[in-house]
């Protein structure tokens, strides 16, 4: 059986645990908001994000007349939070009020209770730190839960996921570096049909390009990010607050980061839109797309292996039926693409969450952080399995390519300047429906000699524009 202490709020009394360290609003939560899966506990970034941001104000207040003794002590528990040291402590789901208030206090009865243990007092008894008086001093959760979604946003973008991106991309760069250096030249297709060539790493090299791309639109939307709406308190205006306090804090949170935080220049905007959010997983939805695209074209040239595409080689992982024995599948890349489609759902609802501004508060805060950092975490996680199970042990079927490639009928597009577009196709129609070459149909039709036809049909003339002859 377990001990229980008495915490009192507003409301009266609340029988808690005697082993954790929250107090009765966040105990009123669990009994309120029993909407709860794991899967639904407020992200650790912003567990993280709240021992951050709860230190640097200690920080700051003592400035504005906190006791030292109290304000230090309350930074070594918030250090604790940081570290993720009490994450146990911190059972709330982010179905909650949508301004983030139950968790704002769970991280306050947390750091007052862990600050009275640290002073030698007693637990639950609010002396002498008390939750609201001193940890949330000069805060609103209206204010401190914009804050910690910033700060758990950028530290996940800037630490997990743009490393993730340019890691890949620089395992695509090898791999398009050797397709290179094997001079490998293969057919392009578009609508599904086969299209003039082009070299195996031209085609790697667009997969580049998109994450290149992909990083810079990332990077464009971390300045918004970076602006944090502490100091706004309960409506943008900064009651109970002083003045310089939101620059001082933003100093603080910058100096523990290493990160170039701001403070926001209107926080009207910063506690009642979430856009720059919106904007920011507007990227990552724009990733996702172009990961979803660069896994499936990956997962239909390594379709086969003797009866499909066949022209890349996948790492064979593990066991890909239950039936069929010998069955390997392009798992890596349906798993990524499964992620994508994720992503582009948690768009929908982080939209529907950023709309969610009445007048003075947004009240979806928990929901749009939540799908933030889900997307951040399943599309960095999916990245690195992709790189290390997949695009690392890639290989091209050197044979199968050269072998599809000489069999398209599509390499008659080189004949056009010098037959004419109409006799071209009339010398691929033929080629087609006869089940004949192209050089068998173009002598057939007398469209040109074979010298003519020799020099011209040279898919390693057919991979960029030509030089132009007077």
């Amino acid at each position: 059986m377990h001990e229980y202490r008495v915490e009192t709020d507003a409301f009266g009394e609340v029988q808690v645990r005697a082993d954790r360290y929250w107090g009765a609003q966040t105990e009123r939560s669990l009994e309120n908001f029993k909407i709860n899966q794991p899967q639904d506990r407020m992200p650790t970034p912003i567990i993280k994000a709240f021992g951050i941001l709860k230190g640097a104000a200690a920080t700051v207040n003592m400035q504005y007349g906190l006791d030292p003794k109290i304000g230090k002590a309350i930074q070594e528990a918030a250090r604790e939070v940081a570290d993720l040291k009490l994450i146990d402590h911190f059972p709330l789901v982010v179905w909650q009020t949508g301004s983030g208030t139950q968790s704002n206090m769970n991280a306050n009865e947390v750091i007052s209770n862990r600050a009275i243990e640290i002073l030698g007092g007693k637990m639950g008894s609010k002396k002498p730190v008390h939750p609201n008086d001193h940890v949330n001093m000069s805060a609103s959760s209206n204010d401190t839960f914009p804050t910690v979604m910033h700060i758990a946003a950028i530290l996940e973008l800037e630490n997990e996921l743009i490393p993730a991106i340019k890691s890949l991309r620089k395992a695509l760069q090898i791999k398009t570096d050797q397709f290179e250096a094997q001079k490998i030249i293969k057919i392009g297709r578009t609508h599904l049909q086969d299209a003039t060539p082009l070299t195996l790493a031209q085609e790697f090299s667009g997969y580049i390009a998109q994450l290149d791309f992909a990083i810079s639109r990332i990077e464009s939307s971390l300045p918004d990010l970076r602006l944090l709406a502490q100091g706004g308190t309960a409506v943008g205006t900064g009651i109970n607050t002083f003045k310089g306090f939101d620059e001082a804090i933003a100093t603080e949170v910058k100096r523990m980061t290493g990160i170039e935080f701001k403070t926001a220049p209107n926080k009207f905007e910063a506690l009642a839109a979430h856009d720059a959010l919106v904007q920011a997983h507007g990227s990552l939805n724009t990733l996702a797309t172009s990961l979803f695209k660069i896994a499936q074209d990956i997962r239909y040239l390594g379709s086969g292996p003797r009866c499909g595409l066949g022209e890349l080689s996948l790492p064979e992982n593990e066991p890909g039926s239950s039936i069929m024995p010998g069955k390997v599948n392009p798992t890596q890349c349906e798993a990524l693409t499964m992620v994508c489609a994720q992503v582009i759902g948690n768009q929908t609802a982080i939209t529907v969450g950023g709309m969610n501004g009445q007048f003075e508060l947004n009240v979806f805060k928990p929901l749009i952080i939540r799908n933030f950092l889900h997307s951040t975490r399943i599309l960095t996680d999916s990245m690195r399995s992709f790189e290390k199970n997949l695009v690392v042990g890639l290989n091209a079927n050197v044979e199968k390519i050269a072998s599809i490639l000489q069999e398209s009928l599509m390499l008659v597009t080189c004949l056009n300047p010098k037959i004419g577009y109409d006799m071209a196709s009339k010398v691929a129609k033929n080629a087609h429906k006869k089940g004949i070459t192209l050089k068998e149909s173009a002598m057939e039709l007398k469209a040109l000699s074979e010298d003519d036809f020799h020099k011209l049909v040279r898919p390693e003339l057919m991979i960029g524009p030509a030089n132009y002859e007077k």
